[in-house]
């Protein structure tokens, strides 16, 4: 099947058109769009980490089991991963702006809830209730960006702060979960998502309204089952690799089961009247190639953040704070990467030029890592700092241009739904990096120490990480060589009618 072609990010996308008077009137108001869906963006992002250095705090504290603890984290990915789009198809028939108050709201209910906890049970429920908002919030506030931008000149402007947001929130969160634990209370980590969620909701009251998508007829229920049970597996199972290793049949169960959900998933949607997912939005070849980059990219560099906090507190013996104050180089040099390099860019230049440098600058960084050893001297100037700003200049670039590529050229009753695959790729990258990279490390060590005589614990860590950088490096590379030939852009053709 011929997919149809892209304009360049920065064109304007297929949306409902306005008189030029209003344009003008609601011109002022449009631009609060960006930080109100900044702060969403940061909270989502931001709630994948923080609560990983408060964890051990909140297991103490509530009594969990080293069993049981691991939930904390895994009930907020299943239920994002899992229900992404479920929520693009709500943000389309509600209205992006509503959907978006809607996930902000909820988000921070559901984050006091969780900061109130009680007993695990309690936490474990508030997290999977905010993967359920952020669900909703995630492609909402995507699609929000790509409907109220369509200069070309401030579409690049816009993305390029929603990708810095994106790129460092993962980082802010180290940071700032240890601030708070250590200085307040685990709490915190979650309290801290209200005050952040009701600045957003306010700056709603003046992001101009959209309009239901009309006429989607009912929802694709088996499509929204096949969806949910199928990622959720996925991302579970990648979850599970972790502690109990690719080989146990648990996790060979959970991919493979997960696989065939979402095989059956693909052949229900190519059948439905009104797919949850319509195949257009996928077989689009440069639409496909953002996705695939994007992916590739969380993939390494999830593995590279896990890394370099390990590297960091294990090996050169920093607290977890100056750990997380280490990542805010990479974090400063993405958004240097976004906003000032592919911010300015954005649709002046085919998103080739943007993408491919990207993943190899994130390539470059990670490849002076694997030059490390336990022997290595004056390590933050000559390894720690180049890496750090090579990979953020690069997941600076290609956030912002695969987010647009992504959602570019979409009609307005696809938004939603390309909004949402955008989103399920990059939680898919994160927990496969997170899985894969760390048992490539931990299984390299454990050979290592065993193989060489006069190895030393630390040699040994020193050792898996490189070698799982190594794959990282690889993985970025193979990432260039797939989406090269699918993002050559050509002329622009209009959308295709609703079938």
């Amino acid at each position: 099947m011929n997919s149809p072609d892209i304009k360049p990010p920065g064109a304007e996308p297929a949306v409902e058109t306005h008189n030029s008077e209003g344009d003008r009137t609601r011109a002022p108001r449009r631009w609060w769009t960006l930080p109100a869906v900044s702060a969403a963006q940061l909270l989502v992002v931001l709630d994948g980490t923080i609560v990983n250095i408060a964890l051990p705090s909140a297991q103490s504290a509530l009594g969990m089991s080293d069993a049981s603890r691991q939930w904390a984290i895994t009930a907020y990915a299943l239920t994002f991963g899992g229900l992404l789009l479920i929520g693009g198809r709500v943000s389309g028939a509600l209205g992006h702006r509503r959907t978006f108050i809607i996930g902000l709201v909820g988000f921070a209910a559901s984050s006091a809830l969780g900061g109130a906890a009680v007993n695990p049970g309690m936490l474990f429920g508030a997290r999977a209730l905010q993967g359920v908002f952020a669900a909703a919030l995630a492609p909402a506030g995507l699609s929000l960006l790509t409907t109220t931008f369509t200069d070309p000149r401030e579409r690049g402007r816009a993305f390029g702060v929603f990708a810095a947001v994106g790129a460092a929130g993962s980082a802010l969160g180290l940071v700032t979960g240890g601030l708070l634990t250590e200085y307040a209370s685990w709490r915190w980590c979650l309290y801290i998502n209200v005050p952040i969620a009701l600045c957003a909701v306010l700056g709603t009251a003046v992001v101009p309204a959209d309009r239901p998508i009309r006429g989607g007829g009912r929802l694709d229920v088996a499509g929204a089952l096949l969806s949910a049970a199928g990622f959720g597996a996925v991302v579970y199972a990648f979850n599970e690799a972790e502690p109990l290793g690719w080989g146990s049949p648990k996790v060979s169960a959970l991919l493979v089961g997960g696989v065939l959900l979402l095989a059956a998933f693909a052949a229900v949607e190519v059948r439905a009247q009104h797919p949850l997912l319509p195949m257009r939005v996928l077989l689009h070849r440069a639409r496909a190639g953002s996705l695939v980059s994007i992916t590739l990219m969380f993939v390494a560099m999830f593995g590279f953040y896990l890394f370099m906090s390990y590297y960091t507190q294990t090996v050169l013996g920093y607290s977890p704070v100056q750990a997380g104050l280490t990542l805010l180089i990479n974090a400063l040099a993405a958004l240097l990467g976004s906003t000032l390099l592919t911010g300015r860019l954005h649709g002046r230049v085919p998103p080739a030029m943007l993408i491919l440098p990207g993943l190899v600058a994130a390539a470059a960084g990670m490849l002076v890592l694997t030059r490390l050893t336990p022997q290595s001297a004056h390590v933050l100037p000559l390894y720690l700092v180049p890496a750090l700003v090579l990979t953020g200049l690069g997941l600076g670039s290609v956030i912002t241009s695969t987010a647009g590529l992504a959602t570019a050229d979409v009609a307005p009753y696809d938004i939603g739904a390309a909004s949402a695959a955008y989103n399920a790729s990059q939680q898919l990258g994160a927990a496969l990096g997170t899985a894969l990279l760390n048992t490539i490390a931990t299984s390299a060590a454990a050979s290592y120490l065993a193989s060489e005589g006069h190895a030393t614990p630390t040699g040994a860590s020193v050792h898996g990480y490189t070698t799982a950088l190594m794959v990282g490096f690889g993985i970025l590379l193979a990432a260039v060589c797939l989406t090269a030939p699918l993002i050559r852009t050509r002329a622009a053709r209009p959308p295709s009618p609703r079938p």
